[in-house]
């Protein structure tokens, strides 16, 4: 075919039931208190897409006119976030007529770990015309497995190439993509809204866009989120689109999908890191 796909999720047949739906949060009083699943892949910190969704979640809950569509979401990793409770607050910024800004902040042990920006815009007229743009095409949308695995955050699967000797698909020198979908409740007992997907989906940018045929050798620090309208269903998709790096710094974008089409772009700026995935650090 003319793609790879690997789905690095599959069933694990031992695993409790009750566990398959698990949340990455539990609330208890100000506190959010992160489950094991919630630790991202740099070490004993939370993943930086459950730190987005805690914080698009934040603002989401400030917004009292359903027309409004989140238009973007930038969210600023401020230091690693130890997979410990969190306390998360969000403040309107500024009421416009077809606009509204707000933020948000994540504290952990009374210090700020991380912050996002907001920006939310009123729907009007649709041009008649349509403007120009870059055409992309996705690979098939997955077929969802009978049962998902418990162990992992989401269901995804990637596509890129067939990786000699072992690796991840997007570990090679070309074209990437992704498909995903939560398969959890960001925090229990809440249903997670489709901005809330999106913002947990987009950070998936960094490592599509910072793989090489080495590994991955960026971290990212912060990610953007920016939607024309929100995702349909459950699935959403990514597609790499540039990396650019110069002297241990990075900047990579995506472009996002749901089952219709396009519907926003994804952005990121990383760091070099030395000591990750077969990256030597200098000496």
């Amino acid at each position: 075919g003319k793609y790879f796909s690997m789905e690095a999720q599959a069933d694990t047949p031992d695993a409790p039931a009750d566990a398959e739906h698990a949340p990455f949060f539990t609330r208890v009083g100000d506190a959010l208190v992160p489950g094991e699943i919630a630790q991202g892949g740099w070490g004993p910190t939370l993943g930086g897409q459950v730190v987005g969704g805690l914080l698009a979640r934040a603002v989401e809950a400030l917004i009292d006119d359903p027309e409004l569509i989140p238009v973007r979401l930038t969210v600023d990793i401020l230091r690693r976030v130890a997979t410990e409770p969190v306390q998360v607050s969000a403040e309107v910024v500024r009421v416009g007529k077809r606009m509204r800004a707000l933020s948000a902040t994540m504290t952990q042990h009374g210090e700020v770990v991380a912050r996002a920006s907001t920006l939310h815009l009123r729907p009007s007229t649709q041009p008649s015309d349509d403007a120009w743009t870059t055409p992309l095409s996705m690979p098939p949308m997955p077929a969802a497995p009978e049962r998902f695995n418990p162990a992992v955050p989401m269901f995804i699967t990637a596509y890129g190439k067939e990786p000699a000797g072992g690796g991840f698909p997007w570990q090679y020198d070309g074209p990437r993509y992704a498909w995903l979908r939560e398969i959890r409740p960001l925090v229990a007992g809440e249903e997670m809204s489709p901005f809330v997907r999106a913002a947990l989906a987009v950070d998936v940018t960094a490592s599509m866009t910072n793989f090489t045929p080495s590994g991955l050798g960026f971290i990212n620090a912060d990610y953007t989120l920016a939607l024309c309208r929100l995702p349909e269903g459950p699935y959403i998709g990514l597609a790499a689109l540039t990396h650019y790096s110069a002297a241990g710094i990075a900047v990579g974008s995506a472009t996002l999908f749901d089952a219709r089409g396009p519907i926003g772009t994804g952005l990121t700026t990383s760091a070099a890191n030395p000591n990750f995935n077969g990256i030597a650090a200098p000496s």
